[in-house]
């Protein structure tokens, strides 16, 4: 899903949650026409159906709220994954004559965090590309040690990321670098 797909869901399943929400405490001040604040949530009629139709109805209700359940989790274990919009499988460029260069994306990735844990100065590094292959965002995180010099490092991320643009083909439209550096003697 986009990420404008994943905006688009939360932003309805917010709105369903308010608009219940508002409805429950309107009838519950009685500024809901034909709802009366004394009067019980569901009808007496309602409260017969359930009752007759028990042990089914406890287990349907169960059941649903399982279902409910499992929903949710396989949505937040999506959200919780990757990054949103996170590139997988292959970037794909169309060629001068027909046909197409066809590159995995985690192997470009790794092929980055490569070039730049080069520098003696960077210890870790971590890279994550997000949105349309021609012109994607990319996010770098680099740990570097205590004696890194900064000015040294800044210049190896940039020349790293221009090897990596020229490679690829792809001019980063967004590009995103975290350096922490790690404790030690300075």
């Amino acid at each position: 899903m986009t990420n404008a797909g994943h905006r688009l869901l939360w932003t309805i399943i917010a709105l369903l949650l308010v608009a219940g929400g508002a409805a429950a405490l309107a009838a519950g001040f009685g500024t809901l026409r034909g709802a009366d604040p004394q009067a019980m949530l569901l009808s007496p009629g309602l409260l017969d159906r359930w009752r007759t139709a028990a042990p089914w109805s406890t287990l349907a209700a169960a059941v649903a709220g399982v279902l409910i359940a499992l929903v949710g989790q396989r949505l937040l274990a999506r959200e919780l994954q990757r990054p949103a919009g996170s590139l997988r499988g292959t970037l794909s460029h169309p060629g001068r004559r027909p046909g197409r260069t066809r590159l995995a994306a985690d192997v470009l990735a790794d092929a980055l965090v490569r070039d730049l844990t080069g520098n003696p100065g960077v210890r870790r590094a971590r890279v994550v590309l997000t949105g349309d292959p021609p012109r994607p965002d990319v996010w770098i995180r680099v740990d570097l040690t205590a004696d890194a010099p900064a000015a040294g490092v800044r210049e190896h991320v940039r020349a790293a990321v221009r090897r990596f643009a020229a490679t690829t083909d792809c001019q980063p439209a967004h590009l995103d670098v975290t350096a922490r550096i790690e404790p030690g003697q300075p």
